[in-house]
């Protein structure tokens, strides 16, 4: 462990079907891959972050909604047994009813970050993986994280639906987290065989610069197919594209990260494959 407190990093975006669970599994298999100690917190009521790391969302008993709703103590929702090598706090469809719930409790939108103060230490990164909505749910993970990662499919309405996000997060910051910041923004399912894919990337580069990663996310089949299996692309296809990519995304993330650069050592080369 390099860090005395996790980085905690939200994968937000408020429109759906753009690459967040597949982000925020694959992203973590990979880090620990390079060494680094991740949690993954499943904030989606869908589950599909469980499910994608080998959890029956349908056998829990103890899962992020316990922990919100009923002060069950964190710790003993950690499953420390994944296909991805990562910790994980599950979820499934029990935490829709804690977003009514968590209106009764004051200091609602505090509920996770204080939740997580207890095993952050524990940790090098935690990654939250959001609802696609801006809820309540998305509010506590961004009250609790210090930044925002961003998958953003390059499509017509993309930069549209970013400058929303980008203001949703100013005012987040100013309401109930000064340090809130956006740590970068992914560009997901890239066909390169696209013109509007080439033309949203290159818009994306112009007007937010360093803030987009230079990896990119293709269109993958073994990465769609991964879930299913009930792995992340790294354990179901270690040699497919898009494992490739996430993996060139975690090294990129800790070069960029002063504390996670340790994990990479002097002699450090990025993966050059899936770069632009």
């Amino acid at each position: 462990m390099f860090k005395s407190h996790a980085k905690i990093i939200a994968i937000a975006n408020q429109k759906g079907g753009v690459g967040k669970t597949t982000t925020c599994v694959n992203l973590a298999a990979s880090l620990v891959s390079r060494g680094a100690a991740v949690l993954v917190v499943d904030c989606d009521p869908q589950g599909n972050a469980t499910m994608a790391s080998g959890i029956n969302k349908f056998e829990l008993t103890k899962t992020i909604c316990q922990v919100l709703i009923d002060n069950v103590d964190i710790s003993e929702t950690v499953i420390t047994q994944t296909t991805g090598a990562y910790h994980l706090i599950p979820a499934n469809e029990d935490l829709t009813a804690a977003e009514v719930k968590l209106l009764d409790y004051l200091a609602r939108e505090y509920r996770l970050k204080n939740a997580l103060d207890e095993v952050a230490p524990y940790y090098d990164y935690i990654l939250i993986d959001c609802p696609p909505s801006l809820n309540l749910l998305t509010v506590n993970a961004m009250s609790a994280a210090d930044s925002i990662l961003v998958p953003l499919q390059c499509e017509y309405f993309a930069l549209e639906g970013l400058t929303l996000l980008i203001d949703t997060v100013d005012q987040l910051a100013h309401a109930v987290n000064p340090k809130l910041k956006l740590e970068g923004i992914l560009r997901t399912m890239f066909d390169n065989r696209n013109r509007l894919c080439a033309d949203v990337s290159q818009e994306l580069k112009n007007n937010f610069s360093d803030l987009v990663y230079d990896t990119i996310i293709p269109r993958n089949v073994r990465l769609a197919e991964a879930p299913s299996y009930g792995k992340p692309a790294l354990y179901y296809d270690k040699n497919s594209q898009g494992a490739k990519a996430y993996c060139a995304l975690a090294e990129e993330m800790l070069a960029r990260d002063p504390d996670g650069a340790k994990l990479l050592g002097p002699d450090f080369k990025p993966s050059a494959d899936t770069k632009e």
